[in-house]
Parts: C-alpha cells; structure tokens; sequence
C-alpha cells in the first residue's frame, strides 16, 4: 500500500481504534498460536479429534468395505461446501454495506449510544470485515478440495488379500494426515467467522471490540479446552 495511502488511514483513525484493532489481531494470533502450534496444541478438542481421526484410518485398515468411511468424508465435505457458501453470501453482504454507505451512517446519526463515524472510517470497518470473510472462504474451498484428496486416499488403501498390513498402514496414516490438514484448514475457517462476528463489535466503537473480541476468546477456550466435548475424548 503506498505511503500516501497509510498517512490517510492513520489520520482518519482514532488512538482508541487503532488500540482496539490492534487487540483484536494479536488476540486472533495468540489464540491461534496457542491451539495450532504450542505445546498446548495437542490436548486441545482440535489436537484430540486428530488423534481419533488416525484410530478412524487405522480401523479402516482392517476392513474391506469402505462405503462407512467415503459417507463420512462426503459429509465432512458437505460442510465445507456450505460454509463456503455461506462465506460468500457474507462477502456479498459486505459489498451491499459498502454501497448503503448513506443510509447506514445515517443509522449511527440516529442511536445515541453511538458515536458517529465518518464515511472513511465506516468504510475501512467494512473493508476489513469483507477481508475476514474472503479469508474464510478461501480456507473452506481449501478444506473441501483436501477432503476430496483424503477420499482418494482412502480409495488408494488396498484390500487386505492384496496386501501386506504394513502397506495398508501407511496408506492409511497417509489419508489421515491429509484428513487432520483438512480439518484444520475447515476450523481456520470457522476461527474466522467466530472472529468476524467479534469484529462487528467495531461497527459499535473501539471499546466494544475489545469487548466483543474478549467474549469471543472467552468462548474459544472453553470449546477447545474445557468443553464437554474434550472431556468425552479423554474419557
């Protein structure tokens, strides 16, 4: 981005935005660093559902018929279509904000609890909303084509005549590799939406972001470390 342009954004951009934006990025990365690649990593619901997706493969290994586990991955598929999907229509949603400029800054003329904004600043709010969004997609997209090559994958594990146990088993910790970086870029993408919706707190003022993207955080935790769900897998 030229010099110019950067000068422009920081001169129309509050010391409390910029602060508030810059806690949601790092909390975003923190968060990210603590659940992808920290020591933490592997007692997460994440790192533990990637273990349970290896003994999912090796039980695969020992049987022939493979109808169960293409259904699965069909489905796993299925859900990265339909968050993609719905990752467009946001971007879509984004555009429409961006051409309804008037008539939303009209709105925060409007709610006392708001302060007004300008129609620069409303539109780098929206710029990076739309960003987030574009990001969203393009990890489900990439979610859905390696859950294409986990199914092949799956298709590739021979037959236990035709075979010794030992091939089966590197074919199948093979697909399960390809299933666990699927499966992360599909809950980077969720991660995304979660923070999307943080982000909407901006649209507020910098205050309820922090707000807004400490709930978020908040929730995260609790889902991949103290959840239900985690303590189903350790028990």
């Amino acid at each position: 981005m030229p010099a110019g342009a950067m000068d422009a954004i920081f001169s129309i951009i509050t010391a409390s935005d910029l602060v508030a934006l810059g806690f949601f990025i790092v909390a975003w990365l923190a968060f990210e660093a603590l659940v992808d690649y920290s020591g933490w990593r592997k007692t997460s619901l994440s790192g533990l559902m990637a273990i349970r997706r290896r003994e999912w493969m090796m039980t695969l290994v020992e049987r022939d018929l493979r109808m169960i586990d293409t259904a699965i991955v069909t489905g796993l598929q299925q859900g990265s279509a339909y968050f993609g999907s719905a990752s467009i229509l946001a971007i879509g949603g984004c555009l429409a904000l961006l051409s309804s400029a008037d008539a939303v800054l009209q709105i925060y003329r409007d709610i006392p609890f708001t302060e007004a904004v300008s129609r620069g600043v409303y539109e780098i709010k929206v710029f990076g909303l739309t960003t987030i969004f574009v990001y969203a997609f393009f990890k489900f997209g990439w979610a859905y084509r390696l859950f294409n090559y986990c199914s092949i994958l799956i298709g590739g594990v021979r037959h236990t005549q035709d075979s010794s146990y030992d091939e089966r088993r590197t074919a199948a910790l093979r697909a399960a590799e390809m299933n666990i970086i699927a499966s992360r870029h599909f809950t980077a993408g969720m991660r995304a939406i979660f923070f999307g919706l943080a982000y909407l707190g901006w649209f507020l003022g910098p205050w309820a972001l922090i707000v807004t993207t400490s709930f978020v955080i908040a929730v995260l935790v609790r889902r991949q470390y103290f959840s239900g769900a985690r303590r189903v897998l350790l028990d």
